[in-house]
Parts: C-alpha cells; sequence; structure tokens
C-alpha cells in the first residue's frame, strides 16, 4: 500500500536545527493531538507493519557547531544538515515510524578515554585525540592517574595490568585505538541533551502516537568504550571476570520490528559499530533479518579521519 507522506508541522524552523533551545512541550503536546486528529493518524499500537527509528548519538556535543565533537564532516555543517533532513523526515513519515529510539552518549570526567585518566611522567594529561598503545603503557609513557584510585576503586596496580588488556583487546578484535576523546556528553550536561530540534520532533511524535520514546543510555562504564549503543568496545577484564555485556534484550526489541531505519551521529563511529553489532547478532541467528535493516544515509556523517579509526566516507 502506498505511504502518503504528511505535511510538516509549522512550528518546525529548519534555520533553528543548528541551535540550542528550550521546547515548548505543552505546545507541542497540544498540537500534536490536533494534528493526529486532523490526519487522522492512529495509535501506534494499531500498526499492522512497525517500524523502528534508531537515532545513534544525536546530541549536542555532536552535532552542534562549536560543541566538543561537532560532526562537521566535509562541508563543514554535515551533522545540522542531517538533522535538518531526518526532522522533516520524521515529520512526513510520522504516521508510519511506530517507535524512536534515541541513543544518548553519557560520560563523567573518570572515564578511561578521558583525559583525566591518564598521565605521564610529569603529571601530565594525554592531549585530546592521543593514541595509546600497549607499548605506550608499558613503557610508562602513559600510567594510570593514581589521584583516582581511591575515588574510583580502582588499584594503581590492577589498572596498569588492565591497560595492557584493554589496548591487547581492542587490537585483538580490530577495534579502534585506545583514543583519548575530548570531555564530551558529560552527564547533566548541554552538550548531552539531544538536539532540540530533533527532541521536539521525537516528543511530538510520542503524543501523536501514543507512544513513549524508547531512550537508551550508553557510554557510563568507566572502563571501557561504547560506540555501539549494542555492546561495549571490551566486555571481560585481564582476569576474564565481566565488566559489561552485550545489550541482547535491546537487539531483540530491535529485531522484532518489520523495519529498523538507522540514523545519527557519527557514521564513522557510534552508528558504524552499532549497525555492525545489529548485523554480527543477525550473521549468528538468521542472515534474512538483514533485509530489514536500513541506514538513512542522508541523516549521517563520519567525522574527519582520526589515526586508528575509520576514514571520512
Amino acid at each position: 500500500m502506498e505511504h502518503h507522506e504528511l505535511p510538516i508541522p509549522q512550528h518546525f524552523n529548519p534555520d533553528k536545527v543548528g541551535d540550542v533551545w528550550r521546547v515548548s512541550y505543552q505546545e507541542r503536546a497540544t498540537e500534536a493531538e490536533k494534528w493526529a486528529q486532523a490526519h487522522n493518524i492512529a495509535p501506534s499500537a494499531e500498526d499492522t507493519h512497525k517500524i523502528s527509528l534508531l537515532l545513534v548519538d544525536v546530541q549536542n556535543t555532536f552535532c552542534i557547531p562549536d560543541f566538543e565533537l561537532y560532526v562537521a564532516g566535509r562541508s563543514g555543517t554535515a551533522a545540522v544538515d542531517d538533522n535538518r533532513r531526518l526532522c522533516e523526515f520524521m515529520y512526513r513519515n510520522l504516521d508510519v515510524i511506530t517507535e524512536i529510539s534515541p541513543t544518548l552518549d553519557t560520560h563523567t570526567a573518570f572515564q578511561i578515554f578521558h583525559p583525566l585518566f591518564l598521565v605521564d611522567s610529569a603529571g601530565n594529561h594525554p592531549e585530546p585525540f592521543t593514541t595509546v598503545t600497549e607499548e605506550n603503557v608499558k613503557n610508562g609513557t602513559w600510567k594510570f592517574n593514581t589521584k583516582l584510585s581511591q575515588s574510583i576503586g580502582l588499584d594503581p596496580k590492577k589498572a596498569k595490568r588492565y591497560l595492557k588488556h584493554y589496548t591487547r583487546e581492542l587490537k585483538a578484535d580490530k577495534k579502534y585505538d585506545y583514543t583519548i576523546w575530548p570531555y564530551h556528553a558529560m552527564l547533566g550536561g548541554i552538550g548531552h541533551a539531544l538536539v532540540s530540534s530533533i527532541e521536539e520532533a521525537v516528543f511530538f511524535h510520542s503524543v501523536a502516537r501514543c507512544r513513549p520514546t524508547d531512550f537508551h543510555v550508553k557510554g557510563d562504564n568507566l572502563i571501557t568504550e561504547n560506540y555501539s549503543v549494542l555492546s561495549p568496545e571490551v566486555t571481560r577484564d585481564d582476569k576474564d571476570k565481566p565488566i559489561a555485556q552485550k545489550d541482547v534484550g535491546f537487539i531483540n526489541r530491535l529485531l522484532d520490528f518489520d523495519a529498523v531505519m538507522i540514523a545519527g551521529q557519527a557514521k564513522s563511529h557510534c552508528l558504524l559499530w552499532t549497525l555492525h553489532d545489529l548485523l554480527d547478532e543477525i550473521n549468528q541467528t538468521d542472515e534474512e533479518l538483514a533485509k530489514k535493516v536500513y541506514i538513512l544515509d542522508d541523516c549521517t556523517s563520519s567525522i574527519p579521519p582520526i589515526a586508528g579509526h575509520a576514514p571520512d566516507r
């Protein structure tokens, strides 16, 4: 059956997608109910063909110019342009998108990939985008910051063993190199929030379709990176004890849908590895399920090339 796209609601302002502002929830909620009635939009529970829209890290920290890890792409305005198209896509297809699942990259200062976690022999922290190798850990170029030991409950000797293990595991699994990132997506901070225009569209969808937004927090483990929302980079410590695990429940939830559409940032990192983990699970169960997974290619961009990371494409 052919789907006829909906008009875009008047409240959407494409010129504000690159800005941070407060969503007028009460106004949008009232409008969303009237919008659903005017366009005969049924609650999502009545959908016979169920579609999931997975939004990977569409947060200020990655999507707003001058924020910490803004995905500028080749054009310099990539993430803003992606999100303008993404908002329009959500509004035009609101009546057939069953559920929206935004992921939220969520960090604190003391995590393994932030500068504070490591020091050199002079007590200096690594600069953002520094690559840390197993050899760097062995020869003491970079060491665990023992000032953090009591606060996070990590013994210095154990920390050194773990750092060597961590770098080896990343290399063995052909993951990205151990990279120090700028402080970003800080829990409670403005960078952690969804882009305002995206938040507004997601909220509008939730009310119009009578469907709670399915938020997923990721990346808050202190001792492993978590590019993918479905699985952390390292799941076991140097003693083979579990430190994190694959989110099997969310994987199964996604695969219960008739179609899964994926958008967000960055295509070279968090979106890429989320897709990788989803397809890896599919390949272990039923390869036919891959036919239900779609990437909204004009709603995602890569970061510029960084040593040890996938190139812009």
